[in-house]
């Protein structure tokens, strides 16, 4: 998207209907809308078999960058709820740039609903350097959440503490 493009579009959030996230995304390709959805590998074993599953990250919500005239063509399909308008559009588009970032990467990526209060740190070396998030101690690792402020949720990755520093 070019630089005039970028300007005149904004995030959204589509709030959806249970489980309809993927039928609004089919919805917005025909229509011709960006959207991201954002899915996590999940495996699971059963009787020998290894099954790969992609589940969606954020259940409920489709992130969609628009024209702002448009906002009333998606407000209208049938499994939107309702539509959200992030108030700092650069603080979003980073942590969801971030968040996609971390799922790109292939580290262990899981919903982490409550962003709870720790310290901030920034990963300082791998393939998520430079990203922020908050710190929480579980099972002996470190885990960094990373914020999706907006709609008070994150994803949590985990990291050893010698690849850490505070901010």
């Amino acid at each position: 998207m070019n630089a005039p493009e970028a300007q005149s579009r904004i995030w959204l959030v589509a709030h959806s209907r249970p489980r309809c996230e993927k039928k609004i995304v089919e919805f917005c390709g025909r229509e011709g809308i960006e959207t991201t959805l954002p899915l996590y590998r999940s495996v699971k074993r059963y009787r020998g078999k290894k099954l790969v599953f992609h589940k969606v990250l954020f259940p409920g919500y489709v992130f969609v960058c628009l024209e702002p005239h448009r906002k009333l063509t998606l407000a209208q399909h049938q499994h939107v709820a309702n539509l959200l308008e992030p108030p700092d559009q650069a603080e979003f588009s980073a942590q969801l740039g971030n968040i996609l970032r971390a799922l790109d990467s292939e580290v262990d990526v899981r919903l982490a609903p409550e962003i709870q209060p720790g310290i901030r740190v920034r990963l300082k070396t791998g393939p998520l350097r430079g990203v922020e998030g908050i710190v929480t101690d579980r099972n002996g690792m470190l885990e960094v959440q990373l914020r999706l402020d907006f709609i008070g949720q994150g994803a949590a990755v985990r990291v050893a503490a010698d690849e850490l520093e505070p901010i």
